[in-house]
């Protein structure tokens, strides 16, 4: 048998809690079990699926270096919270205020609320089934959303997104088999943009059974999404029992957090709803131009999220990111995000702590659904994947986040499903080693016709949009590009797929529920 990744040296109290003298018991024990299950973790020879995580980039010392220096921000630097219900929570619980809301937060608050906030999330899609556990090694690939223009995959060209883009892309994403959940993937830059939250959260309610991460520009957006998502599911115990959807949260800085973040996450955690909270941070610009710094800024605005939360109630879901994926390129001074330097070291964070983990990949700084676009959105794909990323999305991101394209995608559902197979394992016992084969061929070499080789070759993985013909039966095909195809698959989807529709009562009541807030 052999280990898969490092052997892990569990905690000490001296080294999870050099802050204070109150040790969590629950959160040193928590930490411990952790650590130990890594280091029991093995890949038999036997097993069909070795499972991420198996790709490390940080040493436990170096994890713990960042985790202390995000309580020592936190500590000292503080942060700036523009809601008073969030500094008033905060000062109950004992951390310092100065200038009316500039908040100190004490390191054992931290392990206080990273020890009783939950170790998994598990979202439903729209019929109430618990499809998306957001636990050990599992992982779930998705878009992204508010991209203010896309490739038209049917003139090819660049230009502003629609809520028709939105309600067709959806019913193209209820079909790839290979990606889980659903996001806006673009604005709708045609309706009312005071109420563009409402009709796309009803484009993805109407139009896939996926479970959903939204997005919403206002606080009232987000309460609104939900009524809609409590229609649904039946009632707003229902939703919480079977979340069909998560909200992710944008903040302005990991030491500033603007009104509207804070009143979605209190919301949200009010209800026992599952939220993703990101502080937004691009290397150089409004954070430190390091990996490790960008890292240890981002992450104290998370946990700084993740107490607030914990402190509006206790237990509150919350999947953890890291917004350091950007940087700013110093040659064109844009927003990039497919740079290696800092993949998977958010991810790397949130299983230190042993919650689920929001990541990125899929996506690329091309123009184009081209080569450049292909090469960055497997190889993202991949390292989230093996780094061991609960909940990717942005898969079909383009040009920093401002253009979406569903050729993309298309692309992607077959790279993951690539992915997919490569993670599996190999079941190596007395049908696979095939002794008795090779000792019945001899030394012919002829295993074609064999019972066992007719038996077992559908397990291999075949594409089904990447192509393996020769040239000659590629040129009398028509010499099609991958890009092609993947435009030949949109529209069959489009033409013959059938989203299950909402029930005729839900969905005029949601229409009546947006008639009403339009007015």
């Amino acid at each position: 048998m052999a280990t898969c990744g490092k052997v892990f040296q569990p905690f000490t109290k001296k080294h999870l809690f050099p802050y204070t003298n109150t040790v969590p018991l629950g959160l040193y024990y928590a930490r411990t079990s952790l650590l130990r299950r890594k280091q029991m973790k093995i890949t038999q020879s036997n097993y069909q699926t070795i499972g991420a995580p198996i790709f490390r980039k940080l040493s436990e010392d170096q994890l713990e270096r960042m985790h202390f220096a995000s309580l020592e921000i936190l500590e000292r630097t503080g942060v700036r919270l523009h809601l008073p219900e969030a500094v008033e929570l905060l000062r109950k619980a004992g951390a310092e205020v100065t200038g009316g809301n500039r908040v100190r937060i004490p390191a054992s608050l931290v392990e206080w609320a990273l020890s009783v906030a939950p170790k998994r999330v598990v979202l439903a899609n729209r019929n109430g089934d618990r499809v998306m556990p957001l636990e050990r090694n599992n992982v779930f690939y998705g878009p992204g959303s508010d991209c203010p223009n896309i490739i038209d995959f049917r003139t090819g060209e660049r230009r502003p997104g629609t809520i028709q883009d939105i309600r067709e892309g959806i019913r193209v994403l209820d079909a790839l088999p290979n990606i889980d959940f659903l996001m806006s993937l673009n604005l709708a830059g045609d309706v009312d943009q005071e109420f563009a939250d409402l009709y796309q959260m009803q484009a993805m309610l109407s139009n896939s059974t996926k479970p959903i991460l939204f997005v919403t520009t206002e606080f009232q957006g987000c309460v609104h999404a939900i009524e809609m998502a409590e229609l649904v599911a039946g009632g707003a115990e229902a939703l919480r029992r079977n979340p069909l959807c998560a909200l992710y949260i944008n903040v302005t800085a990991p030491l500033v957090h603007n009104e509207e973040s804070l009143q979605k996450l209190l919301f949200m955690a009010e209800k026992g709803l599952p939220t993703t909270y990101t502080p937004v941070v691009l290397r150089g610009a409004n954070g430190p131009i390091t990996p490790a710094g960008a890292v240890a800024y981002a992450n104290a605005g998370e946990l700084a999220g993740l107490v607030i939360a914990q402190l509006k109630r206790q237990g509150a879901p919350i999947i953890l990111s890291g917004g350091t994926q950007d940087m700013l390129d110093m040659s064109s001074m844009l927003d990039i995000y497919a740079a290696p330097e800092n993949r998977v070291l958010c991810v790397e964070m949130a299983h230190y702590y042993g919650l689920p983990i929001f990541g990125l990949g899929g996506c690329s700084d091309s123009k184009l659904p081209d080569q450049q676009a292909a090469a960055e959105m497997s190889l993202s794909l991949l390292t989230e994947t093996l780094a061991g990323s609960h909940l990717i999305h942005d898969v079909g991101y383009m040009e920093g986040g401002l253009t979406n394209s569903l050729e993309m995608i298309v692309m992607a559902d077959e790279i993951i499903h690539w992915i997919k197979r490569f993670m599996q394992g190999v079941v190596v016992d007395d049908e696979t080693l095939a002794i008795d084969q090779i000792d019945e061929v001899g030394l012919d070499d002829d295993f074609l016709a064999l019972d066992h080789t007719n038996k077992h070759f559908r397990q291999d993985w075949y594409p089904t949009l990447l192509n393996r013909k020769n040239y000659q039966e590629w040129s009398e095909a028509g010499e099609s590009s991958l890009r092609q195809r993947a435009k030949a698959r949109i529209e069959k989807i489009l033409d013959e797929h059938k989203p299950e529709p909402l029930p005729d009562s839900t969905a005029r009541k949601i229409q009546a529920l947006i008639d009403s807030v339009v007015g």
